[in-house]
């Protein structure tokens, strides 16, 4: 809007209230875009008057919007603003840490998005949905198959999801140990190995420190540049956005890093426990936990055929291929 003459910047009365659950409950509510778009729908939250439901692709551009935290767009540079943040820094930063350098897709696909890669060229699986019509009605169906599949001399092969997740199925009943002492010396060494491992988060926090001192002295720099006239405007407010995205990525990573191992173990633990009775709950499982799930447990996949070829992060690899303790008479379990 316009005052006196000038372009004011003011936060909607109306739209505000709705932008701003989109982002606490994708940075803290552990939902993704889809779940965002039907959890405004099932509460009758409404977009505007013309286009009453939100849609995924207007979600995913209002989660990118830099306006939210209080900057506007001038001349393709986005630059800080005189108008009050709809969102804080931190939900703002945590939001962007969470989308990463992800496109919106139609669908959240369990096996896509750069898990698994192409065993015969190594270029990633992508998956795809299909509609068949059934005599109770019309049936969605997820794919998968290498993105170069349609290369010359390269296997066409497709797997259906329902095929992927009686592999995972199959590959944590393997993991599963029906022996309580076991499972509890299980849980205790993945507990000493995140304790080991804490001189290397001490010295990755320190690192991160350091760089984070960088980056504000970069800041301070580049302004006594731009008072001293030695930068002009467009070279200034590029720089200035990317080191104060720089600045904001890493003191995420400061938090993150400072909450130390003990968090991980923890998380790995439930992971663990998780695994011991994931045969019953994966199917029921949603998109985000079975990602986290598969990434705790795996370093990477690739597709050799139809079949699913896990690589096991330590110490998953030992339940993988199965326990063997020896007894003191010499027998095992």
């Amino acid at each position: 809007m316009r005052i006196d003459g000038r372009s004011i910047i003011q936060i909607d009365s109306e739209e505000g209230p709705r932008i701003r659950p989109l982002f606490e409950l994708y940075a803290y509510g552990g939902h993704t875009i889809d779940s965002l778009v039907e959890t405004q729908f099932k509460e009758c939250v409404v977009f505007s008057k013309a286009t009453p439901r939100f849609t995924h692709s207007k979600v995913h551009h209002i989660l990118r919007d830099r306006a939210y935290i209080g900057e506007i767009n001038h001349k393709g540079q986005w630059l800080p603003g005189k108008q009050d943040p709809l969102i804080d820094r931190a939900t703002w930063d945590r939001t962007q840490f969470l989308l990463g350098d992800k496109v919106y897709r139609s669908e959240e696909l369990t096996y896509a998005g750069e898990l698994i890669l192409c065993a015969h060229c190594g270029h990633p699986i992508t998956g795809e949905l299909k509609i068949k019509k059934t005599k109770t009605g019309e049936r969605e169906y997820a794919y998968y198959r290498c993105a170069k599949y349609t290369a010359k001399d390269h296997p066409r092969v497709r797997v259906t999801e329902a095929d992927l997740d009686a592999q995972v199925l199959a590959l944590f009943r393997k993991m599963k140990i029906g022996d309580e002492k076991v499972r509890n010396w299980f849980s205790r060494a993945l507990h000493a190995r995140a304790k080991d491992s804490q001189a290397a988060s001490q010295a990755r926090l320190a690192e991160l420190t350091r760089q984070h001192s960088t980056v504000l002295q970069q800041l301070d720099r580049l302004l006594n540049l731009r008072i001293l006239d030695e930068i002009n405007e467009n070279t200034f407010a590029a720089k200035n956005t990317e080191l104060r995205d720089r600045e904001a990525h890493i003191r995420l990573e400061i938090d993150a890093a400072s909450k130390g191992h003990a968090e991980y173990a923890d998380l790995a633990i439930n992971a663990f426990e998780l695994s011991q009775r994931l045969e019953e709950k994966w199917t029921c499982a949603d998109y985000q936990s079975k990602r986290q799930i598969l990434e705790i447990i795996c370093l990477n996949f690739t597709l050799d055929g139809v079949t699913l070829c896990p690589e096991m992060r330590k110490p998953f690899d030992v339940l993988a291929e199965g326990l063997v303790l020896k007894r003191s008479r010499g027998d095992r379990i």
